[in-house]
């Protein structure tokens, strides 16, 4: 793979310089570079106060598409990310340390340098006909969005979505990317089957801040308009207040939760800000550029939640937190939906339709 960008890598952009309608302010080399470097610019090359950096994507062929995990706190054990990295660019991202095992920064490089893996479905028809399959619902969406702006493109999630259709296969969806909308055609006949969950996340109802947090993602009243036209085509879906970014969204949860249930979400749940690896100094960063007056309120917060650290990835730990904080939240949790009639999980998924398409050529079945 080579990437075609002229993106300079260093601790910070040149001074002088701002990304547009980016969420990172830095792109600070990958944690397994041996060099560090750095672009200084002298006064010849800068006239600029902002920059417009372009998307660049390349393509990556897989071998396998589906990634197995064993993690006790999540509902599915293989998953499906049709893109690295994200365009949406939300700085809080803690899919952003990935991108480092493609020798690129989880910072600008992370939304501008993407990769999509172009043969995609054709990789899955394949290992969905294995004799070894074993069926069970397929989470995509789970590090990176697959509905993020360059899909209307590409549209490398509508090819898998139309492979699982086609084999009658459970999926779990993640998105905050209103392009979903264009595949209520295919989710519509999955969810009369009982084959699909959607999950829309919203993290503010407040525009402004959406867009300085979550730069190219739609706006929360588009995502609620969302949640309404999956509904009405009878697709479950979660309303998904994540992350819950303390002393900065937190006081949200209920206004959020209420708006999703009138907008048709069925369920919903909550997930506290992740901040991994290069995240977390990313994401200071962010504060102390967008909110300084709360920046240290913020992360002493987050660090209360995880121990003293900016992250504890204990599987008990890492979605919610601990301590007393944690404790009130997921109290405020419980309330918030009795009151909005919400719940906590969506029918269980279908795994008994599952059939291998026949191909042209096999011999039909009688029966």
């Amino acid at each position: 793979m080579a990437y075609d960008s002229t993106l300079p890598l260093g601790p910070a952009l040149p001074l002088g310089l701002k990304a547009k309608a980016r969420g990172a302010s830095s792109n600070a080399v990958g944690r397994f570079e041996r060099l560090a470097r750095e672009t200084y610019i002298d006064g010849w090359d800068a006239p600029f106060e902002e920059t417009t950096l372009r998307t660049t994507t390349v393509d990556e062929r897989p071998r396998k598409i589906m990634s197995r995990n064993e993690s006790p706190d999540l509902p599915f054990d293989r998953s499906i990310n049709p893109y690295r990295g994200c365009e949406h660019g939300c700085s809080y991202c803690y899919a952003r340390p990935s991108h480092a095992y493609l020798g690129l920064s989880a910072g600008l490089d992370f939304e501008t340098r993407l990769t999509r893996k172009k043969d995609a479905a054709e990789v899955l028809a394949r290992e969905l006909t294995a004799k070894s399959y074993d069926v069970a619902p397929i989470g995509i969406g789970t590090n990176t969005d697959p509905y993020q702006p360059i899909e209307a493109r590409d549209r490398v999630m509508r090819d898998i979505l139309t492979v699982l259709s086609d084999h009658n296969h459970p999926v779990m969806i993640t998105t905050k990317g209103t392009l979903i909308e264009r595949d209520i055609d295919i989710l519509r006949g999955m969810a009369a089957k009982g084959l699909v969950h959607v999950g829309i996340s919203v993290t503010t109802l407040g525009s402004t801040l959406s867009r300085q947090l979550e730069p190219r993602a739609p706006a929360p009243a588009r995502r609620l308009k969302t949640i309404r036209m999956l509904s009405d085509a009878g697709i479950p879906v979660r309303a998904m207040v994540a992350p819950v970014i303390p002393a900065l969204t937190d006081h949200e949860l209920e206004a959020i939760m209420s708006a999703c249930a009138k907008n048709g979400a069925q369920a919903a749940s909550y997930i506290m800000l992740r901040l991994p690896r290069e995240v977390a100094p990313l994401f200071e960063d962010w504060l102390r550029e967008h909110v300084p007056d709360r920046a240290a309120r913020v992360m002493n917060r987050v660090r209360e939640l995880h121990g003293g650290k900016d992250y504890d990835s204990s599987f008990t730990k890492r979605m919610k937190g601990q301590g007393e904080w944690a404790d009130l939240m997921a109290q405020r949790f419980d309330i918030a939906l009795n009151r909005t009639g919400l719940r906590l999980k969506l029918p269980r998924l279908t795994r008994d339709m599952f059939r291998v398409p026949p191909k042209m050529g096999d011999q039909l079945s009688l029966f």
